[in-house]
C-alpha cells in the first residue's frame, strides 16, 4: 500500500454550542487520529441559522481546512460578499450560475491535495435546485484528471432515500459521501463496493439534549399548541459527531473509516 490521506468531517455546527465543541474537539482528535484535513459543515453555525464571516474564521482558527453548507447558506446576508473573500468556505454547487460563491474546492496540507465539493438535496428540501446527480459526475471526472484523486463530498438533504442513491451513484469516483442536515447520526457507515466511504447523515456538533439541536421544551411547546415560537439553542449534552476516513492517496479508495461520537465535558 502507499501513501494514504486521513480526513475528519464534523456534521452540522448548531449555533455557539457547536461552536464551543468543534474548539474543545479538535486537538484531542488530531491527537487520535493524526489528520490531513478537517472538513466542517457550519450551515447552522449563527444561532442555527446559517454563517457569518467572523464565525466562518472562528471555525477555521479551530483547525477546519474547509467549512461546507447548505440549505441556510443565505440566511444572514453579510455573508454574500465574503464568499470572494475566503474560497475555504464553500455552499452548495447546484444554485444557479452566477450565485456567490464557489460549490466545491481543492486544499492542499501534508504535500498532500483534497477536493471537497459541497451539493444540495431536492426531495423535501428547497429552493428547488439544479439536479445534483447530474452535476456532480462531470466535475469529479475533471478534478480526477486535473487535482486528485481524493474527493469527500457533503451531500446536504433531507431524504435518506436520496442521499442513499447518491452514494450508490458516486461509488468508485469518489472517496467519501457524506450525509448531513438531518443532524441525526446514522449507524451505517460502509465502504461501497468500488471503494467509496459512505454514511447517511455524520449527525451535529452541539447539545444534544436536544431536538436536533434546540431546547426540548420550545419544540414541544410548538407541537402541542401550533403556535409560533422560537427554537431556542440547546447547550445541554455537548457532542461532537463526524466521521473519520482513511483513503489511499493514489486512487482515492477508501480504506477505513470510524463514526466519531465525542462527549465534551460541561464541568
Amino acid at each position: 500500500m502507499g501513501w494514504t490521506m486521513k480526513i475528519i468531517f464534523l456534521g452540522d455546527v448548531v449555533g455557539e454550542p457547536g461552536r464551543d465543541v468543534v474548539r474543545a474537539v479538535i486537538p484531542s482528535l488530531k491527537e487520535k487520529y493524526t489528520p490531513d484535513f478537517f472538513v466542517v459543515n457550519g450551515e447552522n453555525t449563527a444561532g442555527g441559522n446559517g454563517i457569518t464571516p467572523r464565525l466562518c474564521y472562528e471555525i477555521m482558527r479551530a483547525g477546519a481546512d474547509v467549512v461546507t453548507l447548505g440549505d441556510h447558506t443565505w440566511d444572514q446576508r453579510e455573508i454574500l460578499g465574503f464568499f470572494s473573500e475566503e474560497p475555504r468556505l464553500i455552499r452548495p454547487l447546484n444554485y444557479p450560475a452566477g450565485t456567490p460563491g464557489q460549490g466545491w474546492i481543492v486544499v492542499q496540507g501534508n504535500g498532500k491535495k483534497l477536493a471537497v465539493i459541497n451539493a444540495l438535496g431536492r426531495t423535501f428540501m428547497g429552493p428547488q435546485v439544479d439536479n445534483p446527480f447530474l452535476l456532480l459526475p462531470p466535475l469529479i471526472d475533471k478534478i480526477r484528471k486535473e487535482e486528485t484523486s481524493c474527493i469527500l463530498v457533503d451531500f446536504h438533504c433531507e431524504a435518506t432515500s436520496e442521499k442513499i442513491a447518491m452514494g450508490r451513484h458516486l461509488d468508485g469516483s469518489v472517496s467519501v459521501v457524506v450525509g448531513t442536515h438531518t443532524h441525526v447520526q446514522t449507524a451505517d457507515e460502509t465502504i461501497l463496493p468500488n471503494g467509496t466511504a459512505y454514511i447517511t447523515d455524520a449527525g451535529f456538533c452541539g447539545g444534544h439534549d436536544s431536538v436536533i439541536g434546540r431546547d426540548v421544551s420550545s419544540v414541544i411547546q410548538k407541537y402541542t399548541t401550533l403556535l409560533p415560537n422560537k427554537f431556542h439553542i440547546s447547550a445541554k449534552g455537548l457532542q461532537a459527531d463526524g466521521l473519520f476516513i482513511e483513503c489511499d492517496e493514489a486512487t482515492g479508495r477508501a480504506l477505513r473509516l470510524e463514526r466519531i461520537q465525542l462527549k465534551v465535558s460541561q464541568d
